[in-house]
């Protein structure tokens, strides 16, 4: 087998294996924990300077807690709210230890709630602590990281008023607060310049997470791209590439701008929904081309759709009081980042491989005939959930 071959190989199972991965969980595992940390004296308190008060929730898929726990008594695939208040002790024993605080602080769940997110209902754990005076506050992350290492948690942790918001998981689990940040402000947390640095960093993190475990986004996008560099040479290709790239960049930035501030706003089901047809569109496109060299059209088309996709995953995180405007650009260029890798992997070895049989027969139509099949799926899940 020659490189070319090798190259082509490698390119269908890439489009193949993200199919796959796609199919068993096309909405990445992310829980969102909210925390505020105050110490009495920052609060006006008369205790000692550093003792400190916790309160917080945190929101955990129910369809994770059900993998673990099998919260479904009667198997008939459908959660109830008595099947998830009957088991409320054992979400609230298998999470909390999961989310390690530094010893001298102690967190219990206050109360349990259910609420929806735009993928779902999600068991909300209310939550409630305190840190013994001068006790350093620190988090180590763990939940589901035995059994899923994608599963990310989406945090927005302050301390006296400083917020920060960070993604925990992976190879990054622990927050640990400035040595001064229990008894006294975070420094650099929120404050002046260096503080509107850490919230773009964190939130430019957050997009490029986004966009990389959006298996519906990165889908869509790829299925644009997949014919856009055949019959052609490396000038056309690259126009017809950036046509579409820029297209849906300024459309799904639009609709992510307006819907994060709160300007416009549609039903989460329905924008889930489209975006799934968007994606089964895109790819029978492929098979069946009905829009041919004005592919861009399509990605601006739709790409507003993906917009209000991105926004309700920012909605989720929230913006931060007086650096909103700061955390929606950060976020929007981290998903722009995320998209300029996936394109800068993609697009050179599908140049490569633009001749070649197994190119225009097994990556185009073959891939573009399981993009499609997959996204009916999540269409006709998403639209009866």
């Amino acid at each position: 087998m020659n490189l070319r071959s090798h190259f082509v190989c490698s390119l269908a199972a890439l489009l193949f294996l993200l199919a796959a991965g796609a199919a068993e969980a096309h909405k990445p595992s992310d829980s969102y924990l909210t925390l505020r940390v105050t110490t009495t004296a920052a609060a006006g308190g008369v205790r000692p300077s550093g003792a400190a008060v916790i309160e917080g929730r945190w929101d955990i898929a129910l369809r994770d807690l059900d993998f673990v726990l099998g919260l479904d008594a009667d198997g008939d695939g459908r959660l109830t709210w008595d099947e998830v208040r009957f088991r409320h002790a054992d979400i609230a024993g298998y999470a909390v230890p999961r989310l390690g605080l530094a010893s001298g602080c102690r967190l219990q769940v206050a109360g349990n709630q259910v609420d929806r997110h735009t993928d779902g209902a999600y068991a909300v754990l209310l939550l409630r602590g305190a840190c013994q005076p001068g006790a350093p506050f620190a988090i180590d992350y763990k939940l589901f990281a035995d059994i899923d290492a994608q599963h990310r948690g989406m945090a927005s942790i302050t301390v006296d008023g400083q917020l920060q918001s960070l993604v925990l998981g992976g190879d990054s689990t622990r927050f640990v607060a400035d040595s001064e940040a229990v008894g006294g402000p975070v420094p650099g947390a929120g404050r002046g310049a260096s503080g509107l640095w850490r919230q773009a960093g964190d939130y430019l993190q957050h997009g490029v997470w986004h966009i990389w475990t959006g298996y519906d986004h990165i889908l869509f996008l790829l299925s644009l791209l997949l014919p856009a560099v055949l019959g052609k040479g490396w000038r056309p290709a690259s126009a017809d590439v950036l046509r579409v790239v820029t297209a849906f960049t300024l459309a799904h930035s639009v609709t992510l701008s307006l819907a994060a501030l709160h300007v416009l706003a549609l039903p989460s089901r329905l924008i889930e929904s489209a975006i799934a047809a968007s994606v089964a569109v895109a790819a029978l496109n492929n098979i069946w081309p009905v829009v041919r060299g004005k592919r861009w059209l399509a990605a601006l088309a739709f790409g507003l759709l993906h917009g209000f996709g991105f926004a309700g995953v920012l909605g989720d995180l929230g913006l931060p009081k007086g650096a909103a405007a700061v955390a929606l650009a950060s976020f929007n260029i981290g998903v722009e980042l995320g998209q300029l890798a996936i394109v800068a992997a993609f697009v050179p070895l599908a140049y490569a491989m633009r001749s070649t049989w197994m190119y225009r027969q097994v990556m185009v139509k073959g891939g573009s005939a399981c993009v499609a099949l997959l996204a009916t799926v999540w269409l006709l899940e998403r639209a009866s959930a």
